[in-house]
């Protein structure tokens, strides 16, 4: 296990002083991390998540598939789907890149793909993961 000045070394950042770190929980008035088709409604179904990056890790992509999403029982009042947002309380990431899936003329599925193309494009992303992941009992696999 690296000792805290040893993980500093290794993200790049100054050495650590030698104040105790305090750890404190987040806020109980954050906002959770969901995924939403529509601004402002969350999509309730729990998408399967692949994730590829390239070998140099400068470019990244996420696609989320949605087995019959909740939003479909959704009624048209509500609004068309404009992309796949991703809100936490840092922010909203979202991707336009949406495809809808459609077996025997009945909506079946619903696939996003979010690419990211930078480091802090893939970190800002991981972070929003490990949220939602945290919130609906996801494990990562290889």
């Amino acid at each position: 296990m690296q000792s805290l000045r040893q993980a500093s070394a290794v993200r790049g950042t100054r050495p650590l002083s030698s104040k105790p770190v305090v750890i404190r929980p987040r806020s109980v008035s954050c906002d959770a991390a969901a995924l939403q088709f529509i601004k402002g409604v969350n999509e309730s179904t729990v998408p399967e998540v692949r994730l590829t990056r390239s070998r140099t890790g400068a470019n990244g992509t996420a696609l989320f598939v949605f087995d019959n999403p909740s939003i479909f029982q959704a009624s048209g009042d509500m609004g068309d789907i404009t992309g796949l947002f991703m809100v936490d309380d840092e922010g909203t990431l979202s991707t336009t890149d949406v495809k809808a899936k459609f077996v025997n003329g009945k909506p079946q599925a619903i696939e996003a793909r979010f690419q990211m193309r930078s480091q802090f494009e893939w970190d800002r992303f991981m972070r929003f993961m490990d949220r939602f992941a945290e919130e609906n009992g996801l494990g990562f696999e290889k």
